[in-house]
């Protein structure tokens, strides 16, 4: 696949929309980016960064996001998202963390914004779009006296993103590239752009949160590739349906619980969009239920390509919808790098055996400022691991288990909630489930259910006994919850994830 220079497309079709925000309309043509990625980049030379130094950003969906990390991808600059839902301490030891010399905030954020402006020290310019107070100045105002045109030293920078934190401290993850020049592609992102067709007819739907990896690098490919992309300020189901009808999207990317709560919309409402521009529907992030992707699979067509991979970027398996319906279950090939499945002495398991996974042969990468934490991920062949435990079917198809740190020990039985939990969530009445671990005296834990329903009124003894015969009828009884407790909502960053450790807490806590 031929790449071209990205502004060749500001070129060819200067005028044509590179990004739309979904509520409000507002459109930023290619030429528009470009000229406020160009004035960026010249302001941060100015404030004195070069390439390999760092830059923050913790703000909402919006445009001006966009073209600062458009910017810095042209500066040679690292620059690392903050989730916008993080306290003022875990926003302050990311930005201190990962040595940030300029940080940028929005006027919507600026109740914590306020609340870093004198724990920050290493940042030289505090900047803050849409508004600005009297610790932050106006980003607008700052850049717009710079020039349109490109800074002389162009060099292609690339995120530094923090892991989501949901065992604990979030960690930086510096992938370990050679310097290119702005315009050229690492081979992951070539490898991406070339398996999904990413390329400057692409309309690319993103739902979710700019400071995840996912949305924000193929985001930000798309870009590049001159395509454009619709970004949502906040997943609804509904609007996701009508934004695929409105704007002919040819690409999106979810999450699997966004895709239950499209499911679990009346069939009358879901049915009445045409989504039938899509040529992919990139999903990843979590496991899927394969009930769940049998019915999308009916809804939409074989469009959904799957993917396993971190942020990390150490490998990627991915696998399309013909090939998942011969391997329900599976998160596809390695596409890059290579897996190996490895038991707790390291040792290479034969197809069909549970163990960790590893990937040989990917992206080098470590974790920023913590050497005992990117060694403890390592074999000494120098394999990688994200901590997931799964098998290899004999053709090389991958198969997710769960991860180390969700199982349970029952009896000392280990116990993958994952199984139960997918099965639950296709339970009518149920929105969401977790399944933990909880202290029981005589087995070390017991297998807790915890579901968020779609009509709350339900909660109560007769609908918790119904859900764990539910489970009971499908899946051997040690797998499954011996009780279970109704929430109004379960602890989930907007990117899908489970916050595991935060329902633990509140069982652990009282039983040490």
């Amino acid at each position: 696949m031929e790449f071209a220079h990205p502004r060749k497309w500001v070129q060819e079709a200067p005028d044509k929309p590179a990004v739309i925000m979904a509520k409000s309309g507002q459109a930023v043509t290619r030429r528009q980016m470009e000229e406020s990625a160009n004035r960026c980049a010249h302001m941060l030379r100015d404030l004195g960064l070069r390439a390999g130094d760092n830059i923050a950003i913790y703000m909402e969906n919006n445009p001006h996001f966009l073209e600062i990390c458009a910017a810095a991808s042209r500066s040679g600059l690292l620059y690392t998202a903050i989730s916008t839902h993080l306290t003022v301490p875990e926003v302050e030891y990311i930005v201190n963390d990962c040595g940030a010399k300029v940080f940028f905030t929005s006027a919507a954020r600026s109740e914590v914004a306020s609340q870093l402006a004198n724990k920050i020290p290493k940042v030289v310019a505090r900047l803050m779009v849409n508004g600005a107070d009297g610790d932050y100045e106006s980003y607008e105002e700052k850049v717009s006296s710079y020039p349109v045109e490109p800074i002389p030293d162009e060099s292609a920078g690339d995120a530094m993103l923090y892991s989501s934190g949901t065992t604990g401290r979030p960690k930086g993850i510096k992938l370990t590239l050679e310097p290119q020049p702005y315009g050229e592609l690492w081979d992951g992102a070539k490898m991406l752009v070339a398996v999904y067709g990413l390329n400057h007819e692409t309309t690319y739907l993103s739902p979710a949160p700019l400071y995840h990896a996912a949305p924000l690098r193929f985001v930000m490919l798309t870009l590049f590739m001159g395509g454009t992309v619709v970004i949502m300020e906040k997943f609804d189901a509904l609007q996701s349906l009508a934004l695929i009808e409105e704007y002919k999207a040819t690409h999106s990317q979810w999450v699997p619980t966004m895709f239950i709560r499209m499911l679990k919309l009346p069939e009358e409402e879901r049915n009445k969009f045409d989504v039938s521009s899509q040529k992919i529907a990139i999903h990843a992030a979590a496991p899927i239920p394969v009930q769940v992707k049998e019915q999308m699979i009916d809804w939409w067509g074989p469009i959904l390509f799957e993917y396993y991979a971190g942020t990390e970027g150490n490998g990627l398996c991915a696998i399309n919808s013909d090939e998942w319906l011969q391997h329900k279950g599976s998160v596809g090939r390695a596409v890059f790098g290579t897996v190996k499945i490895l038991d707790d002495e390291e040792k290479e398991l034969p197809a069909g055996e549970v163990g960790t996974i590893y990937f040989a042969g990917g992206h080098a990468f470590e974790y920023h400022n913590d050497p005992e934490k990117t060694d403890s991920i390592r074999t000494a062949q120098g394999w990688t691991t994200l901590n997931d435990v799964g098998y290899l079917d004999e053709e090389g198809y991958l198969f997710l288990t769960d991860r180390k740190a969700n199982m349970i020990i029952s009896g000392g039985v280990n116990i993958y909630p994952q199984e139960s939990e997918n099965l639950l969530v296709t339970h009518p009445k149920v929105l969401d489930v977790a399944v933990i671990g909880v202290p029981h005296e005589e087995f070390g834990e017991a297998v807790k259910g915890v579901v968020q329903l779609r009509d709350p009124a339900q909660a109560g003894p007769e609908l918790e006994e119904e859900l764990i015969e539910f489970c009971r009828s499908q899946l051997a009884k040690l797998k499954c919850p011996s009780s279970i407790d109704f929430v109004d909502e379960l602890p989930r960053t907007p990117t899908g994830k489970l916050l595991k450790r935060l329902l633990k807490e509140k069982y652990w806590k009282k039983n040490p």
